[in-house]
C-alpha cells in the first residue's frame, strides 16, 4: 500500500488529524474545496512488510525420495510339440526312359585300346601295394571300454527267486525278451513263471517295468524271436510244452501251443529255433530240443495248436562210433539233447549238445528211422552223423561260426570251451574259462575271432583269438556276489550290444568297446589259418 507522507505539524494539528482518523470522518467532508489529509500524488513508493504475514506465512519445504530398484528377470521356455501322422504313398511311377545318346563307337574303341596297357599296369601296381594295409575308415566315435547300458528286471519274478534262463533279441534289434525259470536242483514243473520284454528304443524306458509280461504255467527254459516277425516269440517250458506268443497283443498273446499230447516232449525243452520251411522259404516252423532225446518240428495250425510235422530221436545205439563213449545202462537208449546250433552255410546241418557231454553232427535230411519206442504221430528219424570227443560233463551250449563252415564252439559243466572242426573228432583247442559251469557260449556276429561265454562264477568272458588263444581279452563282472550267469546273446542289428541274464533275475545290456565290434584286416583269413593249422 502506497501512503503519502505529510509535513510535520504542531501538536494540535496532530491531534486533530488523529481524531479525524479515529472517527473516520474528515472535516473536509462538509467542505469539499478543502483537500483531505491524504491525496494521490506521484511520490516514491515505500514497502512495509507485514510482520503477521511473515509470522503466519506458508512454509514450504522441498524433499525428494527414491523407491527401491525394481528387480527384473528374463526367462525363456521351450515346449515340445509332437505330432503323429500316417501317410500312404502310391507306388512310384517308373522314370521316363531317356533317349540314348549317340556315341562314336569307333573313337571310343580306339581310345580304350590306347589306354589299356597303361591302366592294367597301374592296377597291377595298386594291387601289389601295401600302403593301406590295416587302414580302416571309422565314422563313429570309438568306444574304449565295456559299459553297462541297462539293468532290467521284473520284481514279481525276482521275488519268487526265479532265474533268467534265456534272452533273445527281436529281428529289429530294439526289443529284448527274457525267460524266467530255474536251472538249479528241484522240481519246478508246476511253478508259475513269466516271459518279459523291453523296448530299449522307447522313450521313457522303465527298467523295472517290462513293455510286455506273459504269464506261463511252468518254468520257461528258452526263448527265440521270429526271424522276420518282430513281435512273435517261441518258448520252451520245463513241462515239455512249446508255445508261440505275439507280444503285440497284450490281452491275449498266445498264438499256438503244443498241448499235453503224446507228441509233446516229456522232459524240459532247453532250446527252440525258428527254421524256414523247405518248400516255403517265407514260412517258418519251430524246432524244439529236449532232454527226452527228441528233436521235433512244429507248425502252427488251426485252433491255436502247434502240429508236429517231423522229428528226430537221438538213440545211443545209432550213434556213430567215431570216439569212445560211455556205455549206456540197461534200458537207457535215448540221449538227452540240451542245445542246438545251425550252420550258416548249410541249412540242413546242425550241431547238437548232449547230456553225455559229446557234441553230435546232425542233419535235417537224415532218412534212417530212429530205433525208439516213444509214441509219435509222425515217424522219427535218427539225425546223428558224427560224434565228437566229449567234455567232462553235460554240454549246455553250442554255437556254429557265422564266418567258417567247419568251426563251432561248445561249453559245458567242466568249465571248458572247446573249439571243434566238423572234420575231426578231437577239439582243435580247449580253453578252461571257469572252475565252475559254463552255461552259454556265442560267436560274435561281426568279429570272426571273437566269442563270449557265460560263467557260473558271475562273469561274462570275452575272447579275442587274434590277441590271445588262451586268456580272455576282457572279463565283465555281471553279479557282485558271484551268482551264475545263465545266458547271453549278441545283438545282430546293434552289434555293439550284448545281453546277459543271471541267477538274480537280472538282465544286463552291455555296450562293447570298439575293439570287439570292428573287424580287423584279414581277420577271416586268420580264422581259416587257425582251423587249418590246428587240424593238421
Amino acid at each position: 500500500m502506497a501512503t503519502r507522507l505529510q509535513p510535520r505539524r504542531s501538536p494540535g494539528e496532530g491531534r486533530a488529524g488523529t481524531g479525524v482518523l479515529a472517527t473516520g470522518r474528515a472535516e473536509g467532508a462538509e467542505r469539499p474545496e478543502r483537500p483531505g489529509p491524504l491525496q494521490d500524488e506521484t511520490l516514491g513508493v515505500a514497502s512495509v512488510p507485514s510482520l503477521w504475514r511473515g509470522a503466519q506465512g506458508i512454509r514450504g519445504e522441498t524433499k525428494s525420495c527414491q523407491t527401491a530398484g525394481i528387480a527384473t528377470a528374463d526367462a525363456a521356455a521351450q515346449v515340445r510339440e509332437q505330432v503323429d501322422a500316417q501317410v500312404q504313398t502310391e507306388a512310384p511311377a517308373p522314370p521316363a526312359t531317356q533317349p540314348a545318346a549317340r556315341q562314336d563307337s569307333a573313337r571310343l574303341a580306339a581310345f580304350l585300346r590306347r589306354v589299356e596297357a597303361m591302366v592294367i599296369r597301374e592296377l597291377n601296381k595298386n594291387w601289389q601295394s601295401h600302403a593301406f594295409d590295416g587302414f580302416e575308415v571309422n565314422w563313429t566315435e570309438p568306444q574304449h571300454t565295456v559299459t553297462c547300458l541297462h539293468t532290467l528286471g521284473y520284481p514279481p519274478a525276482q521275488g519268487q527267486g526265479l532265474h533268467v534262463t534265456s534272452v533273445s533279441w527281436n529281428t529289429t534289434g530294439s526289443v529284448l525278451a527274457c525267460a524266467y525259470g530255474r536251472l538249479d536242483d528241484g522240481d519246478w514243473s508246476t511253478l508259475k513263471s513269466y516271459v518279459c520284454s523291453w523296448n530299449l528304443d522307447r522313450r521313457g524306458l522303465s527298467p523295472r517295468q517290462p513293455s510286455a509280461v506273459v504269464e506261463v504255467p511252468s518254468a520257461a527254459m528258452c526263448l527265440a524271436f521270429h526271424p522276420t516277425q518282430p513281435s512273435y516269440i517261441a518258448g520252451g517250458l520245463y513241462s515239455g510244452e512249446v508255445l508261440v506268443w505275439d507280444l503285440s497283443r497284450p490281452e491275449d498273446p498266445l498264438l499256438w501251443r503244443t498241448g499235453l499230447t503224446d507228441d509233446t516232449h516229456t522232459d524240459p525243452v532247453y532250446q527252440v529255433v525258428w527254421l524256414p520251411e523247405p518248400r516255403h522259404g517265407h514260412r517258418f516252423q519251430v524246432l524244439s530240443v529236449a532232454t527226452d532225446g527228441k528233436v521235433l518240428l512244429w507248425q502252427g495250425a488251426g485252433g491255436g495248436q502247434l502240429q508236429l510235422t517231423g522229428g528226430f530221436a537221438v538213440v545211443m545205439q545209432q550213434l556213430p562210433r567215431s570216439t569212445k563213449l560211455k556205455k549206456p545202462s540197461r534200458g537207457e537208449t535215448e540221449v538227452g539233447a540240451t542245445a542246438a546250433s545251425f550252420s550258416s552255410f548249410d541249412p540242413s546241418l546242425f550241431i547238437l549238445g548232449t547230456e553225455g557231454g559229446f557234441p553230435l553232427k546232425c542233419s535235417l535230411a537224415a532218412e534212417e528211422a530212429a530205433l525208439t519206442r516213444t509214441p509219435s504221430s509222425v515217424p522219427l528219424r535218427a539225425p546223428a552223423q558224427f560224434t565228437f570227443s566229449p567234455h567232462g560233463g553235460p554240454i549246455y551250449s553250442v554255437s556254429c561260426s557265422p564266418f567258417h563252415r567247419n568251426l563251432f564252439l561248445s561249453a559245458g559243466t567242466d568249465g571248458h570251451v572247446h573249439l571243434y572242426s566238423v572234420l575231426q573228432a578231437q577239439p582243435l583247442t580247449s580253453l578252461q574259462l571257469s572252475h565252475k559251469y559254463l552255461f552259454a557260449v556265442r560267436w560274435s556276429p561281426v568279429r570272426p575271432l571273437v566269442f563270449a561265454a557265460a560263467s557260473g562264477e558271475g562273469d561274462v568272458q570275452l575272447f579275442d583269438l587274434q590277441k590271445s588263444s588262451q586268456k580272455p581279452t576282457a572279463s565283465i563282472v555281471q553279479t557282485q556276489d558271484g551268482s551264475p550267469v545263465y545266458c547271453l546273446e549278441f545283438n545282430h542289428q546293434q552289434t555293439q550290444l550284448l545281453a546277459a541274464g543271471d541267477a538274480k533275475g537280472v538282465v544286463k545290456v552291455w555296450r562293447l568297446s570298439t575293439s570287439f565290434t570292428e573287424q580287423g584286416p584279414r581277420e577271416t583269413e586268420g580264422l581259416d589259418q587257425l582251423a587249418a593249422e590246428v587240424a593238421t
